[in-house]
């Protein structure tokens, strides 16, 4: 099968054939219709982050396909199943976490493309528990953004607690963004889109942003406390300076959220101003299997719109460079 393999981090990825992965008892064998890029597979290809993955890996992590095959534990009525394999691989089941229902931050988990190998391929195999069923209504080509840049954004909504009439501001818009001011919408919040790109803005507005600031002509702080200060901001900017213009944006008892992962850099919360204003500064990493079902049900009846461009595996280091230049407005999505 064709794959787009990770060799070397801060290299380019190779395009090349490697042998079509065997299901082990619990997986299942997806021939892979869509993949999206995200920001996490460059991170993950230039090896950013203190855990690295082993080389060599195949990233990605919003694959969407067919099961062809499966594992001896796994029943056979799945093939032919459409299926997402999401960022969370797989987890232990057992821990507090995943019992409770916060499966993304068990210490045992798996991550697609990172961990484990992803699907930057024709082929990929996944655990039978973890793959999500896509439904009937959803194009492949829609799920694949849904399936991390979807639930992660859907899952920041609600980490934040937005509630109607609440004023929320979204930091960056683009691949993530473009869905965060959706579900903000959705969960009823007035919302300030914020990035450097008219292009951006303007995808913003069309999608129901009630305002929209380039922070590259005008200081997003004042026009946003100029609006009476946010409830709720959710960063999805990799900028570290971003953070804390997304912390003086906030009205007193307002909730910080954040998502993106700076290669480097460090937020300094100031205490007086947290303790005294009441503000809460959170994470929010990824969403569950619950969650991501919760995205396919809001795009199937017609809540959401995703916005993406087609794209090649071949061409998959030209898309990780127009990603970091700024030039992709939303999502890029290879489909094989």
């Amino acid at each position: 099968m064709k794959a787009a393999v990770v060799t070397e981090f801060g290299g380019p990825l190779v395009v090349k054939d490697i042998p079509i992965p065997e299901p082990a008892p619990e997986q299942v064998l997806v021939k892979m219709e869509t993949c999206g890029v995200c920001h996490t597979d460059i991170h993950a290809a230039q090896g950013d982050w203190p855990a690295k993955p082993t080389l060599p890996f195949v990233p990605g992590h919003e694959g969407v396909g067919v099961i062809e095959a499966v594992g001896s534990l796994v029943s056979k009525d799945r093939i032919g199943e459409r299926v997402a394999i999401a960022w969370l691989g797989s987890a232990c089941g057992e821990c507090d976490h995943c019992v409770s229902g916060w499966e993304t931050l068990c210490e045992k988990q798996q991550n697609s493309g990172y961990s484990i190998d992803g699907a930057y391929a024709e082929y990929a195999v996944a655990h039978a528990k973890y793959v999500v069923r896509v439904p009937d209504g959803i194009s492949s080509f829609d799920a694949a953004p849904l399936t991390c840049a979807g639930v992660t954004t859907y899952k920041a909504v609600k980490v934040g607690g937005v509630t109607p009439a609440q004023r929320v501001a979204i930091f960056g818009v683009g691949g993530l963004g473009h869905m965060a001011v959706q579900y903000a919408k959705i969960a009823g919040g007035f919302v300030t889109a914020v990035d450097i790109e008219d292009e951006k803005l303007e995808l913003a507005r069309e999608l129901g942003a009630d305002h929209t600031v380039n922070s590259a002509t005008t200081d997003p702080v004042e026009a946003i406390q100029a609006l009476g200060g946010a409830d709720v901001v959710i960063v999805l900017a990799v900028i570290p300076s971003v953070f804390d213009q997304a912390f003086r944006s906030l009205r007193r008892g307002g909730r910080l959220v954040c998502v993106s992962l700076p290669a480097h850099g460090v937020f300094p919360v100031p205490i007086f101003e947290t303790v005294v204003g009441g503000i809460s500064v959170l994470g929010s990493i990824v969403g569950t299997r619950k969650d991501l079902r919760e995205v396919f049900a809001l795009h199937e009846a017609g809540r959401t719109t995703v916005s993406a461009v087609s794209r090649k595996l071949d061409e998959v280091n030209d898309c990780f460079e127009d990603l970091l230049a700024g030039r992709v407005t939303a999502r890029q999505v290879f489909e094989f």
